[in-house]
């Protein structure tokens, strides 16, 4: 997510949307195992918490206040970020095999890539993305398909301003779709 990472999570002040608050929901899950691993990562793990508190008690604790539209963006937001996670966890196995069949550790492929090992773990993990860079080194290494390592989710931002322009476009009759198979941003 744009905002919501293991490098900015200090620096939030709030959680802006369903989606920001799923996302911290899955990200605070991983990161309570990897921060016994990593004690570096206990105050991010600790602001997650706070920011996922401050988010429920201001949008979910007044029943009365919560609208139909609220818990569709929240239903939307939650299918969203399980597919995030299964194409993590999809990728994590692929590495992981190749790996495996290479005769080579996540710390091997750490150091290909320049990182250290808590480092690469968080990558492997989805708590921090993985760079373009890396990837490609990855894909080049292991022949596996960019579809499996590069995720197919277009940022909340970036799919707002194409559908916008395409309404604008309609007018036009452009005849451009977005095609979408990522049915939270439908």
């Amino acid at each position: 997510m744009e905002r919501l990472g293991v490098d900015t999570i200090m620096k939030l002040n709030e959680l802006k949307s369903e989606l920001e608050y799923e996302k911290a929901i899955s990200i605070y899950g991983r990161l309570r195992w990897m921060a016994k691993e990593d004690n570096s990562l206990l105050p991010v793990k600790h602001r997650l918490k706070e920011l996922i508190k401050k988010y429920e008690n201001e949008h979910w604790e007044d029943e009365a206040k919560i609208t139909p539209q609220q818990i569709s963006e929240s239903d939307i937001a939650e299918k969203r970020v399980e597919l995030e996670n299964l194409f993590i966890q999809k990728r994590k196995e692929l590495i992981r095999q190749k790996l495996k069949e290479h005769g080579l550790s996540q710390q091997d492929l750490a150091k290909l890539l320049g990182h250290r090992p808590n480092y690469m773990s968080a990558l492997m993990n989805g708590v921090r993305p993985f760079s373009r860079d890396d990837i490609l080194v990855i894909h080049k290494l292991f022949a596996i398909d960019l579809k499996d390592l590069m995720p197919p989710f277009l940022k909340t931002k970036v799919t707002s301003h194409i559908r916008k322009t395409l309404e604008e476009l309609k007018q036009k009759n452009a005849g451009v779709k977005l095609r979408l198979t990522d049915p939270a941003t439908k």
